[in-house]
């Protein structure tokens, strides 16, 4: 049974920290492209960063400086580092998993945890 369980969101001051996690279970972790999305209030759902094996990075402009994805595959983890928070990255968070590669016939989803930036 496949699982994506994110855990770390929170309240957190403009110009603050937060650090994502998501532990996966299921599913070959390796073989998959692992990204964050987040969708805030009466947004649509946007990518904010992904990473494939071999540490291939891509991020959403908006974020780009400020939050760094990275994996550990030994323990099935995928983290989202954020730094310079705002107000406008107040959004829940989700976790993907898209594979195996290099197809992505398996499309998975976790259940978000919220961010909330405000003073």
């Amino acid at each position: 049974q496949v699982q994506l369980v994110e855990s770390g969101g929170g309240l957190v001051q403009p110009g603050g920290s937060l650090r994502l996690s998501c532990a996966a279970s299921g599913f070959t972790f390796s073989s998959y492209l692992m990204s964050w999305y987040r969708q805030a209030p009466g947004k649509e759902r946007e990518l904010v960063a992904s990473e494939r094996r071999g540490g291939i990075t891509n991020y959403a402009d908006s974020v780009k400086g400020r939050f760094t994805i990275s994996r550990d595959n030994a323990k099935n983890t995928v983290y989202l580092q954020m730094t310079i928070l705002r107000p406008e990255d107040t959004a829940v968070y989700y976790c993907n998993a898209k594979g195996p590669l290099p197809t992505t016939a398996r499309n998975y989803w976790g259940q978000g945890t919220q961010v909330t930036v405000s003073s």
